[in-house]
């Protein structure tokens, strides 16, 4: 199994006051920390226009700075909101933040769920999976031919004769390239496109192997080229986890900042788009309830143990860490190194036929 960490770089306002600039401080210590712990995967993801959840503006540009600063963890973007950019833009930023890092990025790719990130950059929200997916074949043509042609109904572009896409990634025939899934829809258009599966943090257990096994059906429907994406075939699944030396400390460390974020997240931006991880509404969260849902929270061997059964009954290959800022740094960094000391030992040793990412 492979960890990775999902860093959304959102402020807690009491602790890192407006305009939040020392949240990217913060994030970045974070980062080498992981890189240090052994963790697999940072996951970078992009956020605007709000200090009640991510303000990070350009993964690509994070990533790029994140390079010099790391030594063997794998950078990635989870993920960018793909129906804000230029499909060549991200063709092109991709492989140069590939060299960068010496091969070690990776691309995750989302619709959006958030309509007033849209209507800031005057894109569609109504329209975000179409120009998404038009976005996506283009991109692909890009890294399989070095070239594009192409009139569509979102995008217009074309580099042919004489011209070429530069710069190429280090990894061909180009990065492992994930799509964020939460519908049948995405699920099986990444699934037949040749992409890694992700999902999300508000997706609740019993709801997870439905999803997996609907993108693991629809994988047959790629074709043999877009199958050499060295992500093909992995299912990167998106967790709260905390653990502490008990679990009755676990959840008296974690209660309050858990339940706290999660109630941002039940509101009208999110909640319809992404998954709901419990019945009832913003003022309804329930800590236990969350427990028996989506968190993986407890001592090492409870987290352990839930590891393993939600693999064994999801088939996911890869879990990404996710956790909010109000534990404050000093206890989140804490729980980082128990976490590597005690669970990654015990998991990263248990291989599953489709984790092997791309070669080093």
């Amino acid at each position: 199994m492979k960890f990775g960490i999902l860093f959304t770089s959102h402020p807690d306002i009491e602790k890192e006051p407006y305009p939040h600039r020392d949240v990217h401080e913060r994030v970045t210590r974070q980062v080498v920390e992981a890189d240090r712990l052994g963790f697999d995967i940072a996951w970078i993801a992009e956020h605007h226009f709000s200090n009640t959840y991510g303000i990070m503006p350009d993964p690509f540009v994070y990533a790029g700075y994140l390079a010099n600063k790391t030594e063997r963890i794998k950078i990635g973007t989870g993920v960018m909101t793909l129906p804000l950019y230029d499909p060549m833009r991200v063709v092109e930023n991709t492989a140069f933040v590939d060299i960068l890092t010496k091969g070690r990025f990776m691309l995750g790719l989302g619709s959006g769920y958030r309509p007033y990130e849209f209507e800031g950059f005057g894109v569609s929200f109504e329209e975000r999976r179409g120009t998404q997916e038009e976005a996506i074949d283009m991109i692909l043509e890009c890294f399989h031919t070095g070239r594009v042609s192409h009139v569509g109904k979102y995008f217009s572009n074309k580099v042919e004769g004489d011209y070429e896409i530069f710069p190429r990634s280090i990894q061909q025939p180009h990065p492992p390239l994930y799509l964020a899934g939460g519908s049948e829809r995405s699920i099986g258009y990444g699934a037949k496109k040749g992409m890694g599966l992700m999902l999300s943090t508000l997706t609740r257990k019993d709801d997870l192997a439905t999803q997996i096994a609907h993108y693991q059906t629809r994988m047959n429907d790629a074709s043999a080229e877009l199958t050499s994406n060295p992500a093909f075939g992995h299912v990167d699944v998106a967790r709260w986890v905390y653990v502490a030396e008990t679990d009755a400390k676990a959840k008296e460390e974690s209660e309050a900042g858990i339940v706290k974020h999660i109630s941002a997240f039940m509101g009208k931006n999110t909640a319809g788009y992404l998954g709901t991880v419990q019945k009832g509404g913003v003022d309804d969260v329930s800590y236990d309830e969350l427990a028996e849902t989506t968190l993986l929270h407890g001592s090492p061997d409870t987290v352990i143990e839930k590891l393993k059964k939600l693999q064994r009954d999801t088939g996911m290959t890869s879990v990404v860490i996710h956790y909010p800022p109000y534990y404050g740094e000093e206890k989140t960094v804490k729980m980082l190194k128990l976490f590597a000391e005690t669970v990654l030992p015990e998991l990263q040793k248990e291989e599953h036929p489709l984790t092997a990412l791309a070669a080093e």
